[in-house]
């Protein structure tokens, strides 16, 4: 599953540089699929929208830090634990239980953002 900033977000930033994907931006901030990635060209989103890697999408959240779930692979690839909830100091990086996603899954997200 993706993992998700809760309002209790104090906007820290601590998390924002502990993500191998770039997936967390401060609130407000546009994102890109080739941000932190080595994705080019054309991208499929997990809702079946075709972007460019390259496309500025609209912030996920005006106020707080936000993660982008077609980024978030909970780390797996990299580390033993998501690193966002190790440094959070307010323990408001948890998992999106609408989000459910396996290991596997995961894994092969990290292998689709970082190797192809």
């Amino acid at each position: 599953m993706a993992i998700f900033i809760t309002d209790e977000c104090i906007n820290c930033g601590a998390c924002e540089p502990e993500c191998p994907n770039t997936a967390i931006y401060e609130g407000g901030v546009n994102w890109k699929m080739s941000e932190g990635t080595s994705v080019t060209g054309e991208y499929t989103l997990e809702n079946g929208k075709i972007v460019n890697a390259d496309d500025e999408h609209d912030p996920v959240d005006e106020d707080i830090y936000f993660i982008v779930p077609d980024k978030c692979t909970e780390c797996v690839g990299f580390h033993e634990e998501p690193q966002c909830a190790a440094v959070c100091p307010v323990d408001c990086c948890v998992p999106d239980r609408d989000r459910v996603e396996s290991e596997d899954v995961l894994a092969a997200r990290q292998k689709r953002l970082h190797d192809e």
